[in-house]
């Protein structure tokens, strides 16, 4: 048979018998799925049936004999998962594939366990169950996506439960089917319109408890995927708390219940008000604690000298230099007093020890003076006597030698030698009762009662006291 052309296509009959020549040429195969329609009605011999496959949206038809469906029983049900024998066959007439089924065996649940756990060894090999990758949910969410079936008691329990604990929580929720060949698909649509939805803060999948096969579609892996695909923190509340299919590894919490799940997404608002008045009233007494630490603080600050009198430092500093300046005046005077009654001392001393004061006594002072010459001249500076009270008195005309007249030249045997050298002039001293310290007495003071200058002297002491009448007298006779 030539090859179709334009101007020479083939009929539809054609096309039709070389596809079902093509498929009548292929042998039996083994399809797993699950049952999303069951087709049996009384008087006819044939059922029809469709074939789901749970991870994807494909979908085949099945006839099988009405016998082979009846007895199955429970296990050609739909929603249930099964293992058919078929062979492909085209219906030429409406040019339809469907699966010509001899055979129907249901999918133990020790196959459908042990299908899971290779599932969940591929998982974790790939880190979907890694504690790294959850999220923490926030403390208040301001809404909450609900992902469960309709009028369900997941949907009741997850609801009461958490407005109970914060009346103004607020749900989106999203109505699935979650059983059966639909559940997968729906369970997955609602997931990423919640997660697209900024206002959607948590997204909880809800179901309540179930058989392993009621439970399958949550340990699918298409779903398992999408959960850990979600941008928004995703809570797992599947069944109760030996149910664990594996979206509960793979959500960011798990939540055995429904209602567990109520309790954890919002806090509790009375525990909460008593934890704020708790914490407003430590703030209180920590805010007074340390207002009244700051003002005995301020108080004791105010209470030191420094300032609480900022200038007595100053007037003790001011005290201290008059002290001292009236220290060093009073040192400085009594200084220039000691000095002065020093001065005073020394000058009565050197006036009673001077010359002047000895002469004022009726004392005469005798310098024996050698002259070239033949004769030695003795000159009196002063002449006079005291009287045997200690008065001055005036020389006697037959007693002392007038100045000027003409002496008498003493005899050979009593004139003595000229002396080898000139003796300095000697100041002759009075006896032990002269007071040489004895201040100079004023002149209308009267004059002290004095012993006689022979008391208690010896001829020496005579001799050397009175010399000038000694000489007048010799010089007299």
């Amino acid at each position: 048979m030539t090859r179709p052309t334009p101007e020479q296509p083939w009929p539809v009959r054609t096309v039709a018998r070389k596809i079902a020549e093509w498929i009548d040429r292929l042998g039996a195969v083994w399809v797993e799925g699950q049952l999303a329609q069951v087709t049996a009605r009384a008087g006819t011999g044939t059922a029809f049936l469709v074939l789901r496959d749970p991870a994807a949206d494909v979908s085949l038809q099945l006839t099988a004999p009405i016998g082979l469906v009846r007895d199955g029983g429970a296990a050609v049900t739909e929603g249930s998962r099964v293992v058919v024998h078929g062979k492909p066959s085209f219906f030429f007439g409406r040019g339809t594939l469907s699966l010509r089924v001899d055979e129907i065996r249901a999918v133990g649940v020790g196959e459908l366990l042990a299908r899971i756990e290779r599932l969940r060894q591929l998982l974790a090999a790939e880190g979907l169950f890694d504690a790294a990758r959850k999220r923490r949910p926030p403390f208040l969410p301001g809404c909450i996506g609900l992902v469960t079936g309709r009028a369900s008691a997941a949907e009741h329990d997850v609801v009461s439960n958490a407005q109970a604990r914060w009346p103004a929580a607020r749900f989106r929720i999203e109505h699935v089917a979650t059983q059966g060949a639909l559940a997968v698909p729906q369970i997955v649509d609602a997931l990423a319109a919640l997660d697209r939805d900024p206002a959607v803060d948590v997204i909880v999948l809800a179901r309540g408890g179930g058989s392993v096969e009621d439970l399958l579609p949550f340990s699918d892996e298409t779903l398992c995927r999408a959960v850990a695909g979600c941008r928004t923190p995703v809570v797992s509340a599947i069944g109760h708390e030996p149910d664990t299919p594996l979206v509960d590894h793979v959500a960011d919490v798990r939540c055995s219940t429904p209602t567990e799940a109520g309790r954890r997404l919002v806090p509790d608002v009375a525990e909460e008000t008593a934890r704020v008045a708790g914490l407003r009233d430590r703030a209180a007494r920590a805010l007074a604690g340390w207002v009244d630490r700051e003002e005995r603080l301020l108080a004791s600050l105010r209470g030191r000298p420094a300032l609480a009198d900022p200038l007595r430092t100053l007037e003790a500093r001011d005290a201290e230099v008059l002290r001292l300046r009236d220290a060093a005046g009073a040192c400085v005077l009594r200084g220039l007093d000691r000095r002065e009654t020093e001065l005073e001392h020394l000058r009565a001393r050197l006036t009673t020890l001077g010359p002047a004061a000895t002469l004022a006594r009726g004392y005469a002072i005798v310098q024996r003076v050698v002259e070239p010459g033949p004769l030695p001249v003795l000159r009196s500076r002063c002449c006079g006597s005291a009287s045997p009270t200690g008065r001055w008195r005036p020389p006697s005309p037959g007693r002392g030698a007038v100045e000027g007249a003409r002496p008498r030249r003493p005899s050979p045997s009593r004139a003595r030698p000229a002396p080898h050298r000139t003796r300095p002039p000697r100041r002759w001293r009075v006896g032990k009762t002269a007071h040489r310290t004895r201040p100079p007495r004023h002149r209308t003071q009267p004059a002290p009662r004095r012993t006689p200058l022979t008391r208690h002297r010896s001829p020496q002491a005579l001799r050397r006291t009175r010399p000038t009448r000694h000489r007048a007298q010799q010089a007299q006779r």
